[in-house]
């Protein structure tokens, strides 16, 4: 029997599905560590450079998907998620991982770490459990093609090591499925110390009941609910509890690198006509130029706390025609030019 995973743990009012998805920060820095420049990622993906440097970001899934595909291909190796899986050691694992290795076992422990994805991600995940078997995989109600393969790769081992972390014991998946031909893959067969089942009808992980029901040596019920806390509402935040205009601003921000943005851009890309756009906008007492005006604000302050965009850079990632206009815009919001406000910060970088 398949069954779609419902939180044991969530607010019982229940989210519809939205094409959004989010790029955690732990990631980011786990990738950076690994040799790969976010920067170029989003370059070769298509978005703009300074989507890394807000993990609050809003993407489709399409855009989801181009940052993972955008990464194996700059990565060019096989089994790069088990380094990014190691690199997160250095860097700090995903807050799912960490509330995980204090659950009581690791059926508990997967359960919330597959919540806490879903919760920033537009994924749907099913799970099946028979015959002592327990198995897991996930659709994607706004994908046009097949999830790339790091993104169901790194999904898959973040299980498996998250049960051997827990336990202290080499848990193995009894089976993995893929739905992708089989490529340079031997590593991650031996990472999972199972065969892999490739062209498969679609992709899954199966564990035996038994592995699911060891305990976890660091099981703490105490700070197990602290940490579930805080990052529910971390990622509850994320996760689009926000406004209209937190939205827009979102999307803007996002976009702007291609130049100025417009409303039926907008529009189009949060899923309703420009009519309801303004009229939504209108409602919560703001204007389209107002929130263009506080987006670019608020992500060209973001830009200029990092020293090495300079102010060209950032003039084009604000979507500005030219340096000129973003000094005079620059010098409007804090009354100082950009140089100016970076001196008083320690920031000056000879500008």
């Amino acid at each position: 029997m398949l069954l779609y995973l419902l939180p044991r743990f969530d607010n019982p009012m229940t989210r519809p599905i939205t094409d959004r998805c989010s790029f955690p920060s732990t990631l980011w820095r786990a990738i950076r560590v690994v040799g790969i420049d976010p920067a170029a990622v989003l370059h070769k993906a298509g978005l703009p450079g300074s989507v890394h440097l807000d993990p609050a970001t809003s993407l489709s899934t399409s855009q989801y998907f181009a940052i993972w595909k955008a990464i194996n291909a700059l990565a060019d190796e096989p089994c790069i998620a088990l380094k990014i899986i190691r690199a997160g050691d250095t860097t700090g694992q995903q807050p799912g991982f960490l509330a995980g290795l204090y659950a009581a076992n690791f059926r508990d422990a997967i359960s919330r770490l597959l919540h806490f994805k879903s919760m920033v991600t537009s994924e749907k995940i099913w799970t099946k459990e028979e015959q002592g078997r327990w198995s897991m995989g996930r659709d994607w109600p706004f994908a046009t093609e097949r999830e790339p393969s790091l993104s169901i790769d790194l999904a898959f081992a973040y299980m498996v090591e998250l049960g051997r972390r827990g336990t202290g014991q080499r848990v193995r998946p009894v089976r993995v499925q893929y739905a992708r031909d089989r490529g340079r893959d031997d590593a991650l067969e031996s990472y999972y110390g199972c065969r892999i089942d490739f062209g498969a009808g679609c992709d899954s992980i199966t564990f035996a009941n038994e592995d699911l029901d060891i305990p976890f040596s660091g099981y703490s019920p105490e700070f197990l609910e602290i940490v579930t806390h805080s990052v529910l509402g971390a990622f509850a935040k994320l996760a689009g509890d926000d406004t209209v205009i937190d939205r827009v601003k979102s999307a803007m921000k996002r976009t702007m690198g291609a130049g100025r943005p417009e409303a039926a851009a907008i529009a189009s890309e949060l899923g309703m006509s420009e009519r309801t756009l303004q009229r939504r906008i209108t409602s919560e007492a703001s204007t389209y130029r107002a929130l263009l005006i506080e987006a670019r604000r608020e992500r060209g302050l973001e830009l200029l706390q990092n020293p090495s965009f300079d102010i060209d850079a950032i003039t084009t990632m604000l979507g500005y025609e030219s340096s000129t206009s973003f000094y005079r815009a620059f010098k409007q919001w804090e009354g100082v030019s950009p140089g100016e406000w970076r001196l008083r910060r320690g920031m000056d970088r000879g500008i």
